[in-house]
């Protein structure tokens, strides 16, 4: 599974956006047929994202494609002109029940099969993002085909009615809903977009609540948040130092027969193990160890 520490929205419909995204490192790029390209330029953005998904090479970025929602009667035709170029993963907008994951699903076995790929080689990523989809969780998240959980804030606010503020209370619930199910199903868990892009400071604490969490990532909309969210997300030289030296210690009592060991003052068993082993799996992904 891919470490998706900023995953970077951009139109479907703009091939110098899409090609800027390239240009950043990223680690997601996700080309929006969504929200992210008015009404008007649906069929545009199916163009554009087909010829540069056949086109460009995305180098490190995985390669992500957001259809429209159920319901609106283009999610069919997204998938149909897309698709076949071989994304590297599907994302569902406003995600509200298991049989939405499972038609999307179908699709793209019946593409794998019909193109000689690798089954499961195109991954999906479920956003949450209203009282439906929060309430039905529990299935959603249970989909072999699933890798990902991303929560929508914005339209989860509007779904029950809260306003938004600036702390968040009125959406902790669901956010925190979001990366409980995900770990219990070994998902990632994407969090929230700050849609303030200019307010870097604030963006830097937000994403650092989102870290403390558990989300593995963020969303992003401009390429000014990049840095900042890859920041947050990547451990720190001294984290790093400390889990190398955890688990360097840890092997050595392991093969002695011990199952939890005294370091540095303090009990270490299986479970700061695993997390220690996260720590080294994000430095990888962030570039800061091999």
């Amino acid at each position: 599974m891919k470490i998706r520490r900023a995953l970077l929205y951009m139109p479907g419909d703009s091939r110098p956006k899409i090609e800027k995204a390239i240009s950043l490192g990223v680690d997601s790029i996700c080309m929006d047929m969504e929200d992210g390209t008015a009404y008007n330029r649906k069929e545009k953005a199916r163009e554009v994202i087909a010829k540069s998904l056949q086109e460009l090479d995305f180098g490190r970025s995985e390669k992500l494609i957001r259809i429209n929602g159920f319901g609106t009667g283009l999610e069919d035709d997204d998938l149909s002109m897309t698709l076949p170029h071989h994304p590297d993963g599907v994302v569902i907008p406003k995600a509200e029940s298991l049989a939405q994951i499972e038609w999307v699903s179908d699709k793209i076995e019946a593409m794998e099969l019909s193109q000689g790929w690798d089954l499961n080689s195109v991954r999906i990523l479920a956003v949450i993002e209203s009282a439906k989809g929060l309430v039905n969780l529990k299935e959603i998240a249970t989909h072999p085909r699933l890798d990902a959980l991303i929560f929508g804030a914005e339209d989860y606010a509007a779904s029950v009615g809260a306003t938004r503020t600036r702390g968040g209370q009125e959406v902790l619930f669901a956010r925190s809903q979001v990366v409980l199910h995900a770990a219990a199903n070994e998902l990632q868990a994407i969090d929230v977009v700050f849609v303030n892009f200019k307010d870097v400071i604030n963006l830097k604490v937000d994403a650092m609540l989102g870290a403390q969490m558990g989300f593995a990532g963020k969303q992003i909309i401009h390429p000014n948040q990049v840095a900042p969210v890859h920041e947050a997300y990547s451990p720190s030289d001294a984290e790093i130092d400390y889990a190398q030296r955890l688990l360097g210690a840890f092997e050595i009592a392991e093969s002695e027969g011990a199952g939890v060991i005294d370091f540095e003052g303090k009990m270490i068993d299986m479970p700061l193990v695993k997390s220690a082993r996260q720590v080294i799996e994000r430095a990888r992904a962030a570039g800061k160890i091999e």
